[in-house]
């Protein structure tokens, strides 16, 4: 039967898939790294605002060819929903950028981990769904760890940066539960091209009030950023149709490493031991979710 499974070319082809898979999802990591890096260099510069309006303007031109090509993707039943699912993704997107701006570049990553940690714990509070008992020892897992990281009682106050970092993991986690509907009826397609759309106007409006020009050299990373991060939302999307959750999401934690080592390389910030181990722990309480998930998720980046 071994032999049998060998020459499947059913089995070989899921398991391409599913190393394909993996390879976009560490290709992820590495342009989220440098979405980070981005962020800080630009951050004495240009405002957090300014930073969600171009990164929604240029992300939506990268993708518009796209849309017009197949505008039927537009069709859905949750006109609304789209609005604040974009509401609340440039929320999200604008404290993440406060905290690159103002914390330890890999700091802040161990804190994003946390996310799914949030999303159960909305689902078991606000949607009524059972916990298992694998999930609620990794919930208690992630928040060690998350304890590890931010050390509290240490001396001086905790980096306002940080807490912009919970802030942000949370708002990611609204998000998630939002998709939990919308993505049944909607297609991805039809998710991440409202997405751009609504965000841009939405926008617009903070980033105005702030507004004050780039120079030619940060328009250019503004743009950069903008094509990464909708290059990367449909590639993460990718990953995650070639092969289970289970499988794909421990490549998400190569993030930590990829921005520690720019990190210290760029900006000369330490990597302290709390970090490594405290974004080592959020990870395998991370892994245990989706291992005991038992189906595929969709991840919306």
């Amino acid at each position: 039967m071994r032999s049998a499974l060998k020459t499947d070319p059913g089995v070989q082809g899921s398991d391409r898939a599913a190393y394909l898979g993996a390879f976009y999802m560490m290709v992820v990591s590495a342009i989220m790294a440098i979405d980070s890096v981005i962020v800080r260099l630009l951050s004495p510069e240009v405002h957090p605002f300014i930073m969600g309006f171009t990164r929604a303007g240029f992300g939506l031109l990268a993708v518009l060819p796209w849309i017009l090509r197949r505008r039927s993707m537009l069709a859905t039943h949750y006109r609304a929903r789209h609005f604040v699912r974009a509401a609340l993704k440039l929320a999200s997107l604008i404290a993440f950028f406060y905290a690159f701006a103002s914390a330890p570049l890999a700091d802040v990553t161990a804190i994003a981990f946390t996310s799914p940690i949030f999303v159960f714990l909305g689902a078991w509070l606000l949607l009524g769904e059972q916990p298992r008992r694998a999930r609620l020892i990794a919930m208690a897992i992630g928040f060690v760890g998350v304890l590890i990281v931010v050390r509290p009682g240490q001396a001086g106050e905790l980096p306002p940066g940080l807490w912009f970092a919970l802030a942000g993991a949370l708002l990611t986690a609204v998000i998630q539960l939002l998709l939990k509907d919308m993505s049944a009826t909607d297609s991805t397609e039809t998710l991440v091209a409202w997405n751009l759309i609504l965000m841009v106007p939405i926008a617009a409006v903070p980033a105005l009030l702030v507004w004050s020009n780039p120079s030619p050299a940060a328009w250019g990373f503004l743009a950069l950023q903008g094509v990464m991060g909708a290059f990367n939302m449909m590639l993460a999307t990718k990953a995650f149709s070639l092969a289970e959750a289970s499988l794909i999401a421990p490549f998400d934690f190569l993030r930590l490493p990829f921005v520690a080592l720019l990190g210290w390389l760029l900006f000369s910030q330490p990597v302290t031991a709390s970090t490594l181990i405290g974004g080592t722990v959020i990870f395998l309480a991370t892994l245990l979710m989706a291992r005991s998930a038992g189906r595929r998720v969709i991840s919306q980046t």
